[in-house]
């Protein structure tokens, strides 16, 4: 009877060691795949982001070699760096956000209690920004022709304004 007992042990034992391997073997084999395929969508949805941002940036001074060239003078020589540009012209903007009655160059006069400032800025190209304002209730949008002049300030100039309805 014990040996029949070790007999029967030894056969369980070797079937469940059988079972065992079998079930890890395939769920490793699960998860290679199951990693595979997680990592071929996540590869997709990097690649469409980057388009996307690719696309999204198209319009600004960093990617415009255009509008970068507007700025070096006639012996190749840049008069103003682009990269210093950018944010000096923004906080230039912003800085008229300071003023009692609001930003000026929003386009729009103040309503109420509240002033409109400018709470987001994008330089377009050489020429152009678009900026977004509000007065806390109130949103909208404004499209500003900036020049750099020759004692290196910046003027502004409200070319088209728009508020949206609450």
């Amino acid at each position: 009877m014990k040996k029949s007992f070790l007999l029967y042990a030894f056969i369980i034992l070797i079937l469940l060691n059988v079972f065992t391997y079998t079930f890890y073997s395939k769920q490793v084999a699960f998860e290679q795949d199951r990693y595979q395929r997680v990592t071929k969508k996540l590869k997709e949805k990097i690649q469409t982001t980057e388009s996307k941002l690719v696309d999204a940036s198209y319009f600004t001074l960093e990617n415009n070699e255009n509008a970068q060239n507007y700025f070096e003078s006639e012996d190749g020589s840049q008069i103003i760096q682009h990269q210093k540009l950018i944010p000096f012209v923004t906080e230039r903007l912003l800085d008229y956000n300071a003023n009692p009655k609001g930003n000026p160059y929003t386009g729009q006069d103040q309503i109420g209690v509240s002033k409109f400032i400018i709470n987001k800025v994008k330089i377009l190209n050489h020429r152009w920004i678009i900026a977004d304002f509000s007065d806390g209730s109130l949103w909208g949008e404004v499209l500003l022709k900036y020049f750099v002049n020759e004692d290196q300030t910046i003027s502004f100039e409200v070319n088209q304004s728009l508020l949206y309805q609450k």
